[in-house]
């Protein structure tokens, strides 16, 4: 069995709201939410392809911060998540590759169906917020 590859998702924090953002395709996960993020290239470290993927989905700069939660199993096993803190350095976010954006507050957050990876995330940045 090949190795999963590593997905890194961001938790845009705006004072006490955090962006979560719903997926559009493939059709089995459309309507599903989830942290924006995605894939590190072989070339890059993981806060290097936030900020790209950032960049490139929502149109926005971000500074990284840590991690928030563990390593999550997802896609089967095939892929590995890591979320991460990150704080809004320029732009408004748009949702370019996703059908919806919104800002959550603490207790919003089971307001949308996440992604089964993405729970435990959830739980854990719930518990950051609300400290």
């Amino acid at each position: 069995m090949s190795q999963p590859r590593i997905v890194v998702g961001a938790a845009i924090r705006d004072g006490r709201r955090v962006l979560a953002a719903a997926r559009a395709y493939p059709p089995e996960l459309a309507g599903l939410w989830e942290f924006p993020g995605g894939k590190v290239e072989p070339d890059e470290t993981e806060a290097e392809a936030l900020v790209r993927e950032c960049r490139e989905e929502l149109g926005v700069e971000i500074e990284v911060g840590g991690r928030v939660g563990g390593d999550l199993a997802t896609g089967g096993g095939r892929y590995l998540l890591r979320v991460y803190s990150a704080a809004l350095t320029g732009g408004e976010p748009h949702a370019k590759e996703h059908a919806e954006l919104r800002w959550l507050a603490s207790t919003e957050l089971d307001s949308v169906p996440w992604l089964p990876g993405n729970r435990p995330a959830v739980d854990a940045l719930r518990e950051a917020m609300e400290a």
